[in-house]
């Protein structure tokens, strides 16, 4: 960890970046259902125990021939033949192709041998018995060729891989109910505050609703980890111990938010700074006061309380965290260059980061609020943080600035 010299200093946001995410290794390797493998980070190479297509087949409702038979066809002279068969979607019993002959099939129903193409309905008048056919093909047209998209054997889907909807479509066509992925992180979240009531409880008198919970259990939700929130506790030492201790083995993670700053009654600073976290300040506004280690084996990251403070923290540091432990290659935002409509000003010696709006082409970004790490409002209204970093005091309207792009 930083240490005490970091401490005093105050630790870069790259800097505490790296030591959140030493505090979340790699998660173990599971196989999941392919229900529960969405958005999450295939963990080894897969390979395909079937060919697909499984055997030719026809692309088209119509009619399997030979292309010799019907190569002179045209709507003005069309060609007849008797129709020998049907062959339904699923049907096995299909009995091969004479010479002069048609069978009528449909999409996805094998190929009789023997045949080499398909005339697809509408060039036909759809008869039974006998069928007219206004057209010729050529051979192979409308035929789905065995192994023509994958080949047993083959390696479908690579080890990185982050399954969405097509990579689980293909797991399940070549047969696989579920996949090795990365399990999910488990995540505690705990908030802290005699101030804080529940949502849809009365609001007493100097007390807020507590809104860190919801937040931060939704980001976890939305990067594919498992989020389970502890009923918030008040600036009582013993109190958080013991909800905290009651949970150790359940989860990877705990994150706080709440308690951690320089005053008095910061519960989470008392209750863990001599249990293995150390917490230091970090040269950013806002979320500046930070804390980061263990509690009996458990990962600890302790947040700010301010709720755009604990919301920023978390998409600095804890996402590409735990985005790395699930195995996920790519794990920073999005980043986009634009031009401030309005001046900003910025505090000497740390990065700052406002909340904006930026148009689609990222020409334009419109800080949205101000610096306040209250100012929850102004953080659902935008769709980018504007980094100002050290050194910069001010920024004028025109001057381009650097965003991370959450939308």
């Amino acid at each position: 960890m930083g240490g005490v010299n970091a401490a005093k200093r105050g630790l870069t946001p790259q800097e505490y970046r790296l030591e959140v995410q030493a505090l979340v290794p790699p998660l173990p390797v599971v196989r999941l259902p392919l229900a529960m493998c969405r958005g999450l980070v295939l963990a080894e190479d897969v390979t395909a125990g079937v060919s697909l297509p499984p055997f030719d087949n026809s692309a088209m409702d119509g009619y399997a021939v030979r292309a010799s038979d019907v190569v002179s066809a045209t709507a003005e002279n069309p060609v007849r033949l008797p129709v020998a068969d049907d062959i339904p979607a699923g049907r096995t019993d299909v009995a091969p192709l004479a010479p002069g002959t048609s069978q009528r099939i449909m999409t996805g129903a094998p190929l009789p041998e023997g045949a080499d193409a398909i005339i697809q309905v509408e060039l036909t008048d759809g008869g039974t018995e006998n069928v007219r056919i206004d057209a010729s093909v050529l051979p192979r047209t409308h035929v789905r060729f065995v192994g023509e998209d994958v080949s047993s054997g083959d390696v479908i889907l690579r080890a990185g891989t982050v399954l969405h909807p097509p990579q689980l479509g293909l797991a399940a066509a070549v047969g696989l109910a579920g996949l090795p992925v990365r399990r999910p992180p488990r995540v505690l979240v705990l908030s802290t505050g005699s101030e804080l009531v529940p949502p849809g409880d009365p609001l007493p008198p100097g007390h807020i609703y507590e809104s860190n919970s919801v937040l931060l259990a939704a980001a976890i939700e939305e990067i594919g980890g498992k989020a389970v929130v502890l009923r918030s506790v008040p600036d009582d030492v013993a109190t958080f111990r013991a909800v905290v201790a009651e949970h150790v083995g359940e989860a990877d993670l705990l994150i706080t938010s709440g308690g951690v700053s320089a005053g008095a009654y910061e519960v989470v600073k008392d209750a863990l700074s001599d249990q293995g976290v150390e917490f230091v300040q970090v040269a950013m506004q806002p979320g500046g006061p930070q804390g980061r280690g263990s509690f009996e084996g458990l990962s600890v990251v302790a947040l700010p309380g301010n709720p755009v403070s604990a919301a920023l923290s978390f998409e600095l540091f804890l996402r590409p965290a735990l985005l790395s432990a699930m195995g996920h290659s790519r794990t920073d935002r999005p980043r986009a260059r634009a031009r401030a409509t309005a001046a900003m000003t910025s505090p000497p010696g740390r990065v700052q980061y406002r909340r904006g709006r930026h148009d689609a082409g990222h020409v334009e970004v419109v800080p949205v609020g101000g610096p306040g790490s209250h100012l929850l409002a102004s953080f659902a209204a935008s769709n980018c943080l504007i980094e100002i970093p050290v050194g910069v005091a001010e920024v004028a309207a025109g001057d381009e600035v650097d965003l991370v792009l959450l939308d």
